[in-house]
């Protein structure tokens, strides 16, 4: 059995679940998100929590138990609370800023790069050089912080780019000196 399918799904007071077949929608204070969970696994809500079990235990239906009940939790976590990711830019004059809703980030090409965030997703600069990409689904707001960060990701020489908050870059040394 799943370790992390068994486990029960708390819903927060200003949460509510309306389950439909294997259709799921989410509602909270922040906003509403919905989702079809795979035929192999079902979901029930039961007072309080949200349980999801398998069908049967074929090889998919083990393998969908514990996605569908992360994807069900984390959609409850992001009408209730929201997701954020935070990035570093490093780099002499690497700069982000936000223009309107869209990023714009100076880091070293020949001409700013602008990027236009998805639905449901908000950009905030602080200092020019902290970037935060926050909203209500996990899965979008990992991607485009992605897609951020692979603008220019961080070399190993310098550390110079865009990176994670908290990101260690492997170091290398530059090369030997001449004699």
């Amino acid at each position: 059995m799943s370790r992390i399918g068994k486990r029960p799904i708390d819903v927060p007071n200003k949460v509510t679940v309306a389950i439909d077949g294997q259709n799921v929608v989410v509602k909270g204070p922040k906003g509403e998100l919905s989702r079809t969970i795979p035929a192999e696994v079902s979901i029930e809500q039961a007072g309080e929590q949200i349980v999801v079990n398998r069908r049967n235990e074929s090889r998919p239906a083990r393998q969908r138990h514990g996605l569908s009940r992360t994807l069900v939790a984390n959609m409850v976590e992001g009408v209730s609370q929201g997701f954020q990711r935070k990035l570093e830019i490093i780099g002499v004059g690497y700069r982000a800023q936000v223009q309107g809703k869209n990023l714009v980030l100076a880091v070293g090409y020949s001409h700013p790069v602008e990027i236009e965030p998805p639905s449901g997703v908000q950009f905030t600069v602080e200092n020019n050089t902290n970037v935060t990409v926050s909203g209500i689904d996990k899965e979008i707001v990992g991607n485009t912080a992605a897609k951020i960060r692979a603008v220019r990701p961080p070399e190993p020489y310098k550390g110079k780019g865009i990176r994670y908050a908290g990101e260690v870059v492997r170091r290398k040394a530059g090369k030997a000196g001449k004699k």
